[in-house]
């Protein structure tokens, strides 16, 4: 399974059993313990990838960092190899944060549903967002890469 499709696989797992709450992402099954000795390789890649990010949290990832952090209102995870390559971005928000074009293809397949979260997970120059929709009854996620829309959860409410 590669990186983004555990990615995508966890936020699927969160979203589909936290709706409305505040994006958190779960990792892939990795040691994770909190560092304050990031390599400076890793630091200068942050700094130029992520120039307006806020209240950086740094922690190791078996051979690799993450750092959470916020930026445009959003909260973000980034996983950085120590050269300083980014191996994937994960930004969690709202419908106002997604792009025109996307709100437009999710609106049109589901006219009548609220969009509660909008997640957009880069790798390796994929760009690909998990959105989250519900109305009274129903609880369904989507996946949106390159226009094309594809339903991955089709959930019933339970009252």
């Amino acid at each position: 399974m590669t990186t983004i499709h555990k990615a995508l696989a966890a936020c699927l797992l969160l979203l589909s059993l936290h709706t409305g709450a505040i994006c958190q992402q779960n990792l892939p099954p990795v040691t994770v313990t909190a560092t304050t000795n990031v390599d400076k390789a890793v630091t200068s890649s942050f700094a130029r990838n992520f120039p307006d990010a806020l209240d950086a949290q740094w922690f190791r990832a078996s051979k690799n960092f993450l750092v959470r952090f916020m930026m445009t209102d959003q909260q973000n995870s980034a996983l950085i190899k120590k050269n300083g390559q980014i191996v994937y971005h994960i930004a969690c928000g709202y419908e106002k944060d997604l792009p025109s074009d996307v709100r437009m293809i999710v609106r049109t397949h589901y006219p009548d549903f609220s969009i509660t979260t909008a997640i957009t997970v880069e790798e390796q120059g994929r760009k690909i967002w998990v959105v989250n929709l519900q109305d009274k009854k129903k609880l369904i996620l989507v996946r949106i890469e390159d226009g094309e829309l594809e339903e991955v959860g089709n959930y019933n409410k339970t009252i």
